[in-house]
């Protein structure tokens, strides 16, 4: 295993909006030594999603501060909301190699960090990378899910998800230091100067991005690229052997993941009812997360 970093505390001192405990857990099998953080809160005492978890995971180049507005809305109803850092993001340790960056390495975590907690009864609430990995994990731990809100992403097989995504990736290729909170900003103009600036705290400078460079990469845009087997037995999983609750947001003013992949995805996800548009959201669309949130809740209840 390659060097490490660890983001120093100090970084997220002025992080808004996020009054979350850390937990970390160093002890993956598979992944011993390199420190995971996760959010971790309880649900309230009583309410309809008492005994339901709710495993958020991000993508690229967020963190779990993306889902800061929609775990206060799973835990007030009484639902538990667990949101891990991938390694290489967030207040996770950060390995400095970047051929350490696999899609195997990062499922293999999710799968290890799920094990190791023994989440169950679980809603899987994901987007961009987050629904990558977490639709394809789904399929191989079943018997631990039971919904399913999805917001732009994707299940790639082999073929590039379209040319928003060859923008991105040539993009994501020529800013080996991206300022991440730039990126943020521009996709969405209502974020703060604070919000857009947390985005970006857990990388002091480009050493810490190793991780964030190296995800475009992976994407298994070509048959012969890890991943697209697992891509296709989620396809298949999703559209013929799912049973749960599914809730589809859309962030309409995605250049890469918007209407168009959602629609595809919608029709490989059976029973899921038509997505919830959100006109203003783009690719980032957790940004207007309490309201998914609170309509996700109200649809799994009607």
């Amino acid at each position: 295993m390659s060097e490490a970093l660890r983001t120093p505390d100090q970084a997220f001192a002025d992080v808004p909006d996020y009054p979350f405990a850390p937990h970390y857990i160093d002890t993956l099998d598979g992944y011993e030594g390199l420190r995971v953080h996760y959010v971790d809160e309880p649900g309230a005492a009583s309410g309809p999603e008492a005994g339901k978890t709710f495993l958020c995971l991000h993508g690229q180049p967020s963190w779990s501060f993306l889902y800061r507005k929609m775990i206060p809305v799973f835990t007030a109803a009484g639902g538990r909301a667990v949101a891990p850092d991938l390694l290489g993001f967030g207040k996770s340790d950060k390995p400095t190699d970047e051929a350490t960056y696999t899609y195997g390495f990062h499922r293999g975590m999710l799968m290890a960090f799920i094990e190791a907690l023994d989440l169950r009864n679980i809603t899987l609430v994901c987007q961009d990378w987050g629904g990558i990995l977490g639709l394809g994990i789904v399929p191989d731990m079943a018997n631990r899910f039971e919904r399913l809100i999805v917001m732009n992403t994707a299940i790639p097989i082999g073929e590039s998800p379209g040319p928003g995504f060859d923008a991105w990736k040539a993009f994501n290729r020529s800013q080996p230091d991206m300022d991440i909170a730039n990126l943020f900003k521009r996709g969405t103009p209502d974020l703060t100067d604070s919000e857009a600036a947390a985005y970006g705290a857990p990388y002091p400078d480009s050493s810490f991005k190793s991780g964030v460079r190296r995800f475009p990469e992976l994407v298994p845009v070509d048959p012969s690229m890890e991943g697209v087997a697992e891509g296709i037995r989620a396809r298949q999983f999703w559209s013929e052997e799912w049973t749960g609750q599914s809730f589809m947001a859309v962030g309409m003013q995605d250049p890469v993941l918007g209407p168009p992949a959602m629609k595809a995805l919608q029709g490989m996800i059976r029973g899921c009812p038509d997505p919830v548009e959100v006109p203003d959201g783009g690719h980032f669309v957790q940004e207007r997360g309490e309201g998914i949130a609170r309509a996700a809740l109200a649809a799994f209840s009607g």
